[in-house]
């Protein structure tokens, strides 16, 4: 059972490059952080000097329409607001513009309208545009594939210490694209990008750790790094720790845990736990 445990986990962790999805927790985020150096009509502040032409209160009133935070949702204000602000040379709103022509949020999808505004954002440093201009060239969306091009801008990214981009680094290094492969690169570049709570990176970290792949095997750091993903909803990671402790590989058996880890990992969408679950019963 442990085999097939592991391999699932290297052929999911192997595969997955991040791409940086505008969702609502991150904008809610970012919205909370700037409305709190404001006053307490911030938004009312934002669309009056919006509408004044300055591109900071643009993105942040975008960021308001995105989320639905104190107007009624629309992609498509968003967009405008976000447009106005990258059209004046805001790094920020042209990340986020690029992410929405990536996605067809607001606007019909264009890889190309995507990795020009991508560009535009990382050539003056924005790190999340760095990122996904690397997944861009790293699938061939909008521009020739290029996987030199792909590790260029996660470099650049992580540089910053943006954790999607130390994630993808570590998956290139892992699967030796762009860079020389490596199991003790990725696991560091991974190890980083999990210090800082993602949850990809927790998952396939806790996987070295359990076969002693780019680090010294440890079955506790295993369990710790799937633990604080599947904490944090990771279904991989929910499925592999239910596993773990109910056939009682890597963990002391605990079926009681196991099943519901299994049962989280199942009503997260993981067909690998409800279909271990069916067989169980």
């Amino acid at each position: 059972m442990k085999k097939n445990i592991i391999t699932l986990c290297l052929i999911i962790g192997s595969i997955t490059f991040y791409w940086y999805k505008q969702e609502k927790a991150n904008s809610l985020l970012d919205y909370k952080k700037t409305a709190k150096q404001g006053k307490a009509n911030s938004l009312l502040d934002y669309k009056k000097a919006a509408e004044q032409g300055n591109a900071k209160a643009q993105y942040n009133l975008g960021l308001a329409y995105f989320i639905g935070k104190g107007v009624e949702q629309s992609y498509s204000q968003a967009l405008y607001w976000w447009k106005k602000a990258a059209e004046q040379g805001l790094a920020e709103a042209q990340s986020k513009l690029g992410v929405c022509y990536y996605d067809g949020k607001g606007v019909e999808q264009s890889y190309s309208q995507a990795v020009y505004w991508l560009k535009k954002a990382a050539e003056q440093g924005n790190a999340e545009a760095q990122s996904n201009l690397g997944v861009a060239y790293y699938d061939g969306n909008g521009v020739e594939q290029s996987y030199s091009q792909a590790v260029y801008w996660f470099k650049k990214a992580v540089e910053q210490g943006y954790a999607k981009a130390q994630y993808n680094l570590g998956n290139a290094y892992f699967k030796g694209e762009g860079v020389e492969q490596s199991y003790s690169q990725a696991v560091y570049w991974l190890k980083k990008a999990a210090e800082q709570g993602d949850t990809e990176a927790q998952f396939i970290l806790g996987t070295a750790y359990s076969i002693g792949e780019g680090i010294e095997q440890s079955n506790s750091q295993a369990v710790y790094w799937w633990k604080k993903a599947a904490e944090q909803g990771n279904a991989d990671a929910q499925f592999i720790l239910g596993a773990a402790y109910y056939f009682g590989e890597t963990v002391e058996k605990s079926k009681s845990q196991g099943l519901y880890w299994l049962r989280k990992a199942c009503n997260n969408q993981n067909n690998e736990a409800c279909d271990l679950l069916n067989k169980i019963k």
